[in-house]
Parts: C-alpha cells; sequence; structure tokens
C-alpha cells in the first residue's frame, strides 16, 4: 500500500474505526466484561503521558482475503509514558483488530518497544490479548513470536519485565509472558494453556472448560504460573502499577525509598506470637506485618505453595523482599512447589538490586516418594542455588525451627547470609529432639526397664542441649539472640548497614543452576 493510499483512507474513512478504537470495538468489549486496549494503557499511565509509536504500521500480508482489511496498528498499541512520573514502555494487545492476532508488523512493534526499553533502562509492560499466531501469515508469525521471546530473553534481569493476561493467551503466545518476571491475571476473562480444550479433550478424551484448564486461579492455586490475581481489569492495571513501585527501573539502579521518620520500633506483640507447643502451628504474615512498615507488605505467589510466603515490602520505606517459612501450612516445610516459587524470587531481588529478608520457621523437607520421584533434589537445590548466587543484602531471622540441610538452605551464615538473629525460641539442629534421641540413645532406651520414660527423658537431654540457638551463636552462626520485640529495630539497623555492600562473584559466562 502507498503513502498516498494511506492518506486517501485517512480523508475517506473514520480514523478511529482504523485504530481499533471505534465505538462499535469498544462496546464490543465492555459486553465482555473487558475494557478495549487504549483504555487500558490510559488507566495505566499517568494521564496525558502517552506517547504512542508505530500508530500507522499496518499488516504487509495480502494473502487469504487479508488485502481487503486494514487497521492503523495492526491491532498492537505500542508506546511510552509514565508511571508515578517514571518511564515505561507498553504495549497493549488489540482484540477486536484480528483477534488481537500476532503478525509480521505485530511482533516488529513490539520488539521495537523492548529495543528502546533496553537502551534506555525503563521496565517494559505487556498488556496480552490475542487469539495467537497470525494463521494468514504462516511462519511470518511465528518467527514474530520467536524475535519476542528473544528480546525478553535479552532483556531478563537487565530491565523489569511485567505480562497482564487480559484475555486469552494461547499456544506460543504464552512463552513470551513465562519469560517475564511477573505475570498477572484476571478472574473469568484471561486463560492461558498451550493446548486449547479441544484439543485436550481429543488427546487424553479430558473435558475441561478453558477456565479449569488455564484460568487465572488455575495458574495461580495450581501451576504457579501466573504470579497475582485480579478481580477485574482495573484492579489488575491497579496492580501493576503498585508493583512497579517496589522495584528499580532497571539492574543499575536501586528501587525508589519512601521518605520515613524513625521512632518507637519495639513490637513488643511479636514476644507473645510464638506458641508455648513447639509443635503449634503460627501465621508467619504476622511477624512478616509487626517488622515492616504498616500496609506496606505484598505478597507474591499467594495461593501458590502456601507453605512459603514471599513478596516485596518496606523497610525504613526502603523496598525489600521477603521469603518466608509459614508454620502455618504443612509446617513450613520446604518441597518442590515451595523451593521453586522461593528460589524465582530470590533470582528477582539479587538481579534488581532489592535486599532479603528471611524469616526462618523450617522443620526440614517434606518426605515421601511423591516428593523424591518428582526430584525434590533438583528442585530444593533451586533454592540453594539461590541464595548462594545472590549478592544483595542478606538478612536472616530464626524465629522457631532450623532443621537438617533445610537450615543450611535458607540463607544460612555458611552459604553468604550477611546478618543471622535468632529469638530465643530458635532450635537449631539436625532434626527434631525426638527422631534424634530414637537414634543417638537406641541402644539405652531399648535395655531400659521402661523404654518410654528413657526415651523421654534422652528427648529432654537433647532438648536442652540443641532446641536452642546458642550452640550456633558460640561458633558465630547467629550473629545476635534478640528479643522478639527487637526485631524491627535490629533489621533497620542491619540494612543500613549494608547499603553499601559489594560483593562480586567469580568471573563465569553463567552459572548452571540445576534446572
Amino acid at each position: 500500500m502507498q503513502a498516498s493510499d494511506k492518506i486517501q483512507i485517512l480523508d475517506t474513512k473514520n480514523e478511529e474505526a482504523l485504530l481499533g478504537g471505534g465505538a462499535k470495538r469498544i462496546e464490543q468489549q465492555h459486553k465482555k466484561g473487558k475494557l478495549h486496549a487504549r483504555e487500558r494503557v490510559e488507566l495505566l499511565l499517568d494521564p496525558g503521558s502517552f506517547e504512542e509509536i508505530g500508530k500507522f504500521v499496518m499488516h504487509r500480508c495480502k494473502d487469504f482475503g487479508l488485502d481487503k482489511e486494514y487497521y492503523l496498528g495492526d491491532g498492537v498499541i505500542t508506546g511510552y509514558g509514565t508511571i508515578d512520573g517514571r518511564l515505561v514502555y507498553v504495549f497493549a494487545q488489540d482484540f477486536t483488530v484480528f483477534g488481537g492476532s500476532l503478525s509480521e508488523t505485530h511482533a516488529e512493534k513490539i520488539c521495537k518497544i523492548m529495543d528502546l526499553a533496553m537502551k534506555n533502562g525503563a521496565p517494559v509492560i505487556g498488556l496480552n490479548d490475542s487469539g495467537g499466531a497470525r494463521i494468514q501469515e504462516g511462519v511470518l508469525s511465528l518467527a514474530g513470536y520467536a524475535d519476542i521471546f528473544y528480546k525478553n530473553t535479552l532483556a531478563s534481569g537487565v530491565i523489569p519485565q511485567i505480562s497482564a493476561i487480559m484475555g486469552p493467551c494461547a499456544g506460543g503466545a504464552v512463552y513470551s509472558p513465562a519469560i517475564t518476571d511477573f505475570i498477572m491475571m484476571v478472574e473469568n476473562t484471561s486463560y492461558m494453556f498451550v493446548t486449547g480444550p479441544n484439543v485436550v479433550k481429543t488427546v487424553t478424551h479430558e473435558d475441561v472448560t478453558s477456565e479449569e484448564l488455564g484460568g487465572a486461579m488455575t495458574h495461580a492455586s495450581k501451576s504457579g504460573v501466573t504470579h497475582f490475581v485480579s478481580a477485574n481489569e482495573v484492579e489488575c492495571i491497579s496492580d501493576i502499577r503498585r508493583l512497579l513501585s517496589y522495584m528499580p527501573q532497571n539492574c543499575e539502579e536501586e528501587a525508589p525509598a519512601l521518605p520515613y521518620e524513625g521512632g518507637n520500633e519495639k513490637r513488643v506483640k511479636l514476644n507473645s506470637i510464638i506458641p508455648a507447643n513447639p509443635n503449634q502451628p503460627y501465621d508467619m504474615r504476622e511477624v512478616i506485618s509487626e517488622i515492616v512498615d504498616e500496609g506496606s507488605f505484598w505478597e507474591v505467589h499467594k495461593y501458590f505453595a502456601e507453605n512459603i510466603v514471599v513478596g516485596f515490602a518496606r523497610l525504613g520505606g526502603r523496598s525489600i523482599g521477603i521469603v518466608a517459612n509459614q508454620p502455618a501450612v504443612l509446617a513450613g516445610v520446604l518441597d518442590i512447589d515451595s523451593s521453586t516459587k522461593g528460589a524465582r524470587f530470590v533470582r528477582f531481588c539479587d538481579s534488581f538490586n532489592i535486599p532479603l529478608l528471611v524469616l526462618e520457621d523450617v522443620p526440614g523437607f517434606l518426605p515421601g516418594t511423591d516428593q523424591e520421584w518428582n526430584a525434590i533434589i533438583t528442585n530444593g537445590a533451586k533454592l540453594l542455588y539461590a541464595f548462594c548466587e545472590a549478592t544483595v543484602p542478606r538478612v536472616t531471622v530464626i524465629t522457631r525451627k532450623a532443621y537438617g540441610g533445610a537450615y543450611d538452605v535458607m540463607n544460612s551464615k555458611h552459604i553468604g547470609a550477611d546478618m543471622n538473629y535468632a529469638w530465643p525460641s530458635a532450635e537449631i539442629a539436625v532434626m527434631g529432639a525426638s527422631g534424634a534421641a530414637e537414634i543417638i540413645f537406641k541402644k539405652e532406651i531399648a535395655e531400659a526397664e521402661d523404654p518410654a520414660a528413657k526415651l523421654q527423658e534422652k528427648v529432654q537431654e537433647y532438648t536442652e542441649k540443641f532446641a536452642n540457638p546458642y550452640r550456633a551463636a558460640h561458633r558465630g552462626y547467629i550473629d545476635e539472640v534478640i528479643y522478639p520485640e527487637q526485631t524491627r529495630e535490629k533489621l533497620l539497623r542491619a540494612f543500613k548497614m549494608l547499603e553499601n555492600k559489594v560483593a562480586t562473584l567469580p568471573k563465569k559466562k553463567h552459572g548452571n543452576i540445576p534446572l
């Protein structure tokens, strides 16, 4: 199509319709409970800040009737703007134009935005709403996807990448969001899957709906693919803005700090949070809420692997990442899913200079054939590797149990933690007192007149010796045993002391994390 033809089109037709923003198209989206792509962009960015790039791009395919239908922008809105005054780049797929399908030019527009984001060190946000590859373009569409995947990979760890799934995302389209740092989904209107319900039914004879197969809550709770679930699109866009507030523009900068005035930092409520019975659960979120700045904790992966809690918070106005065992779920043990969840979060924080706080109450790794046969060894090693590799400030607080190899994995002094604190209730040992006594004193217990009484005696002996933090403190593995109420104050000082930390890893191309 010649330039003069484009001018003629604009002269004779409604430009808004050509841009995919006509009233009818917007109404179609609203009937589905969805916003139009342009409305999403306007909501996401600061008012009046959006500058569109590639507004007049059209597809080049002339096969299968496409030579008779053209839309400016070719189904994706791309450009830049600001969020809370900070530069971001954005692309928003427009489902009202060819179902948001990805063509050669559609992909080129997205790649151009990602290149600009990399060059200028700013986050890139993708608002995905696409039926997949544009079938009429064949391999050109597939090549476009691969180009985007390559850009995602190059940008990983350099700039934050956020994907919001605002509609369908199927087949090859799912892999770009999967490479990005965070995925957000909207309940009831968005879904992701490699193969849809029809193919699943044909191949495996399973009858499943799109929502069951790849809906927001499915991926939030079962697969762990999505990190955040929103009730509607407006809430989702608000969540994107909030998420960005915890992270820097790129890997060379630090996250923005909020003004903070210190006061009484003691938190007396923490003194009574650990139950007297060591086997009784408590909610680690209560500990977190007492330690961090009020209302600042925002949980990531809330519904997945709930035996570990990860999320962003602020401490003294500064952004931190929190990794915490959750005694209220599976006693806080580490398993395959929680190890993977924790490792992923640790690596993100390390990539973008966000200090890490670890709250530890872990009785070990989850036993069982299911765990062993599905590679708890390899998956548990992911979390270990992630902590070992992290060079950001790292502080650990042991609140209660720290048993076996899980003690080592949860950011122990031995794998490079900077400061390690323990509450008086901490138990640092190879295993629980009962199991340890049965092994160590097996012969004595068996030969005793009253084996049960002897076992109880030996359990008590082992408890007195190991079920406390002082042996580890004597060796310097614990820097200080503190009262729970002192925790916030100690952490404020520790992270302040560590804010200029410099650590370098051995020179290498990259490590080989156990995947």
